[in-house]
């Protein structure tokens, strides 16, 4: 039986196992422990900022645009802007919607107005703020009225129709002024044909 010597090369090592460098990992976890605790710190003190203070819900001041492009052609390429691309383009979200209804779903949608700075939110109304608007609604309605004269107005119809009769008259007269021209013949090339007149033939 062969038995290997001392310095043989077929001699083997006591240990076969893998050796692990201690010192360097201990390192690697505590910088990685050190990494999560600045994130985790990170984030508490983001939540700890106060959340950001948006306008309540108002009241739209223009009049959205549905009908400036019906009934009208337009051709599109792959070099064509989104804001002229078929449809209904939203230069606030940057998006194209392609028919109305969707469009102003959008526009009323909760991340349309969170882009405008806006909540969902309404203005709760007090007491005061009610009869105020009730006010003004009632002042603007009498000015409506004011402006809206009945009579003048029957003066302007009536005007209206006088002119109308004028014409009519006048139009008359013209039609029997032609007509009485055009009778006014030679009497014997009358009578030579056979016409004897218009007149009535009731004698006098």
């Amino acid at each position: 039986m062969a038995t290997n010597l001392p310095g043989s090369s077929l001699e083997k090592p006591e240990d076969h196992r893998r050796k692990w460098d201690r010192d360097e990992y201990e390192k690697i976890a505590r910088e990685r422990i050190d990494k999560e605790l600045e994130e985790l710190e990170e984030k508490e003190a983001k939540n700890r900022e106060p959340p950001v203070k948006r306008e309540l819900l108002k009241r739209r001041e223009y009049k959205v645009d549905l009908e400036s492009h019906l009934g009208k052609s337009t051709v599109i390429t792959k070099t064509t802007p989104a804001s002229q691309m078929g449809g209904y383009y939203c230069n606030v979200c940057d998006c194209v919607v392609k028919d109305s209804i969707n469009f102003l779903d959008h526009i009323n949608g909760k991340k349309h107005q969170r882009n405008l700075g806006m909540s969902m939110k309404v203005e709760r109304s007090s007491l005061d703020q009610v009869k105020k608007r009730f006010e003004s609604n009632k002042r603007k309605m009498e000015e409506k009225k004011k402006d809206y004269d009945f009579e003048a107005r029957m003066d302007e119809l009536r005007e209206e129709e006088e002119k109308q009769k004028a014409y009519r008259r006048e139009k008359r007269k013209e039609r029997k002024r032609k007509h009485d021209e055009d009778g006014d013949g030679d009497p014997d090339v009358a009578a030579m044909m056979g016409f004897t007149g218009f007149g009535s033939s009731k004698k006098k």
